[in-house]
């Protein structure tokens, strides 16, 4: 066999193995994500990696870093997961807050309004860290619009409270609550914040159908029909 045709007979092996392997691969990711995280719903983590390759179909930068927040669970369970994409391990798993106005121990009402002291669900691009009002914070730009494009303009931003602790929870029966920032406690705040900065990603997650069966980033690609029987 020539070289010419050895060479085109290897990228020919090799081009039908990444088309084969490329489901499997992706298949891999969750699982293994899953697998890190056996707390967490597997389905949410699956949209969630969803929603992370959609921004690499749409252009951005690759992110090395993915949290996820479960709002669908109380406030008194660790329903913020951090994971490594590249090494595919959980780096935090911790308690997190939601707007005083989404709810008591679990938040049922979203707003992406102004004022509303609501959380925001949805897929956030984290930005560069700063000093403010409530110590080391995290900007996030928001992903979508309709459900959290106004995270800027509102402040959303990821930083430590106070009043997100476990004793918080057990004395009261939920943690505190923000003006719709993802708050965390302050002793793991300005790490976990050094984790996500400067372009990871941050997905926000409620069974809100309106946002499950519109949402671009958990759509990427697929049908109307496939979008309407999208349910968790």
């Amino acid at each position: 066999m020539s070289t010419s045709r050895f060479v085109v007979a290897i990228a020919m092996i090799l081009f039908i193995a990444i088309c084969f392997c490329a489901p499997a691969c992706a298949e891999s990711l969750e699982s293994a994500l899953a697998k890190a995280a056996p707390a967490a719903n597997p389905k949410v983590i699956g949209l969630a990696v969803q929603a992370s390759r959609c921004t690499v179909t749409r252009g951005m930068p690759p992110a090395s870093r993915l949290a996820i927040i479960d709002y669908s669970l109380p406030s008194t369970e660790q329903r913020l997961w951090v994971f490594d994409l590249d090494s595919r391990t959980l780096l935090f798993n911790e308690l997190v807050a939601h707007g005083r106005n989404s709810g008591d121990n679990l938040a049922t009402h979203f707003s992406n309004a102004d004022d509303s002291l609501s959380t925001s669900i949805g897929l956030y691009r984290t930005m560069s860290p700063y000093s403010g009002h409530n110590g080391y914070s995290l900007r996030m730009q928001g992903l979508e619009p309709g459900f959290n494009d106004h995270a800027m303009e509102r402040a959303i931003v990821i930083h430590g409270a106070p009043y997100v602790s476990a004793d918080m929870a057990k004395q009261h029966g939920r943690i505190g609550r923000s003006w719709g920032c993802p708050a965390v406690r302050t002793a793991i705040a300005h790490s976990l914040i050094d984790t996500l900065k400067d372009g990871q990603l941050v997905f926000s997650y409620y069974p809100d159908q309106r946002w499950l069966g519109s949402s671009s980033y958990l759509n990427c690609g697929e049908s109307p029909a496939t979008q309407t029987a999208r349910a968790i």
